[in-house]
């Protein structure tokens, strides 16, 4: 069985008569993506433990990705009518059902990770390491920054702080929990987590990098938009931040002492982050 497969078996729907609730739900979670998260947590578990497939920790992932995407096209915040290729939930449906879809999907993962077949202990390290990368030490205060600094330049030193928290974040804790369901030591498990913050700050410097030089339907999502946000390429310049994303890359391949998850990271690297 695939992660997708899965995702589709285990859709998260309630009983009600609300005419669309369910519906909207499996929109924004089938409407495309590389599910790039969830898959790097079952990569970096079977990449140190074979016959470890998570899938549903990989879906907890996946499901509080799709909260953070949901709220991240809100018009509050970016107002986004593009995402993967499709309308955006509160487009094609409505801004109330966008916002409690998202706070479903935030809640929902926590509640699929409580009910997994985990280990207790397991089960508690890896909501506490999504909950903390996630949310208010993390994701969050990462959002909370880009938002209010929105028109208010940054600093390079501002702008590597605010990614690290809103994408790096929840990368590194995808590789964290991948690392501690397969039994990897605390040292190994720290040291993948460092990897994903700079993973995650590739990936972002990256994406500035696709959103200042590509088209909407190469990128999948309204591109040339970021002119007034704070964005490395804005701040460095396109070849600039092509030199450090390509800086970043080596630093991470040279901190995994994993053959096999350096092999994983290099994979990634070579499939989303060149040109």
């Amino acid at each position: 069985m695939s992660f997708l497969e899965y995702l589709e078996s285990n859709l998260p729907k309630t009983d009600s008569f609300h005419p669309h609730f369910n519906e909207a739900i499996e929109w924004i979670l089938k409407a495309g993506g590389k599910h790039f998260r969830a898959q790097l947590l079952i990569g970096t578990a079977k990449a140190i433990n074979p016959s470890c497939v998570p899938y549903p920790a990989a879906l907890a992932v996946e499901l509080l990705h799709a909260y953070s995407l949901i709220h991240d096209d809100l018009p509050a915040m970016d107002n986004s009518n593009l995402r993967r290729g499709v309308a955006t939930l509160h487009v094609k449906y409505d801004e109330a059902t966008a916002i409690l879809v998202g706070d479903a999907l935030n809640t929902e993962a926590f509640r699929v990770l409580a009910n997994s077949n985990l280990p207790a202990d397991i089960a508690i390290k890896s909501i506490q390491i999504l909950s903390k990368n996630g949310g208010l030490d993390g994701m969050v205060i990462g959002q909370a920054i880009d938002c209010y600094f929105e028109n208010k330049k940054l600093n390079f030193n501002e702008l590597k702080f605010l990614h690290l928290h809103k994408t790096g974040a929840l990368i590194a804790a995808s590789m964290q929990i991948g690392a501690v369901i397969a039994g990897a030591s605390d040292k190994e498990c720290d040291k993948i987590y460092e990897a994903g913050l700079k993973l995650g700050l590739a990936f972002q410097i990256h994406d500035d990098i696709i959103d200042a030089t590509s088209n909407a339907q190469i990128a999948g999502k309204p591109t040339n938009n970021d002119t007034f946000k704070n964005s490395f390429t804005n701040l460095l310049g396109v070849d600039e931040a092509k030199r450090i994303r390509d800086e970043l890359e080596v630093k991470i391949v040279d901190q995994i002492q994993n053959i096999k998850v350096k092999e994983l990271i290099l994979d990634l690297i070579n499939r989303y982050l060149k040109g």
